[in-house]
């Protein structure tokens, strides 16, 4: 029997190579955890509702979203943590003065500020979104989780308003104008954590890869982290293993590297 309970897997550049495809080994590496009866997460900053052909291509039923404000064990609610609705007008705010574009996640939609602006379309084909809406500001949202979109690097700082909230850059060729907007106290790791203790695991249990800066707090709280070879640089810090990219068959270069897969 594995000592190793659990895996965590991001999506974008850890399990989606740039192409949009996925490496054979990826797929046949988590076939061969998940007959060892090891239980695979998918633990993303997309929204659920966006990711479910995936995660029955690959037979997932546990799944991370919104960078950790919504998750489900095995088809299961587990919970959901949106965000302030203060916090969420001020970053509307503060986008519309800058010309910024932004998507908010809600369960079941994305809704974005403008869509027809075109960095708002190229976001929409590079992340297979299907569910899209306008922002009607009469609405009362449920918001679990937000992306701003076409900012520059130094127009982040406008965003600093509240000390527990951070820009993340989306590690992704064309989208480093995107940042996901991540909670310190609800990200990948808050929800790696929760899940954790409501198995009853400790960290040794488990495992993680990323390549973002999103990834960090899960990586940070599992016994096994791995950042991938093609990772945002300012991750491998955090990370207790650097494996090959997702080009490579990282995923299934760090789990044989514990000789978990063969």
């Amino acid at each position: 029997m594995s000592e190793y309970k659990i895996l965590f897997l991001d999506i974008d550049g850890t399990i989606i190579m740039p192409d949009d495809s996925i490496d054979e080994t990826t797929i046949l590496a988590i076939r061969q955890v998940q007959e060892k009866g090891i239980e695979v997460f998918l633990a993303t900053g997309r929204p659920l509702h966006e990711i479910r052909d995936l995660a029955d291509k690959l037979k997932v039923t546990s799944l991370i979203g919104y960078n950790g404000a919504f998750a489900i064990y095995q088809g299961k609610d587990l919970f959901q943590e949106p965000m302030k609705k203060e916090s969420v007008k001020q970053f509307l705010d503060i986008a519309k003065q800058n010309q910024h574009e932004l998507v908010l996640y809600t369960k079941d939609e994305n809704i974005f500020t403008d869509l027809d602006a075109e960095c708002v379309k190229e976001f929409i084909v590079k992340f297979h979104l299907h569910k899209n809406a306008t922002y009607i500001s009469a609405k009362d949202y449920e918001i679990l989780g937000m992306t701003l979109i076409n900012v520059e690097s130094n127009d982040t700082a406008l965003y600093n308003i509240e000390d527990q909230i951070h820009l993340s850059q989306v590690n992704l060729e064309g989208m480093r104008h995107c940042y996901d907007v991540i909670r310190d106290r609800v990200n990948k790791g808050f929800a790696v954590q929760f899940v954790l203790k409501h198995l009853g695991l400790s960290k040794e249990h488990a495992i993680a890869f990323g390549d973002g800066l999103n990834d960090k707090e899960m990586l940070m709280s599992v016994g096994e982290g791995f950042a991938m070879g093609n990772g945002h640089p300012d991750l491998f810090q955090y990370a207790k293993h650097k494996t090959t990219t997702v080009n490579n068959s990282g995923i299934y270069n760090g789990l044989k590297s514990l000789g978990i897969v063969e």
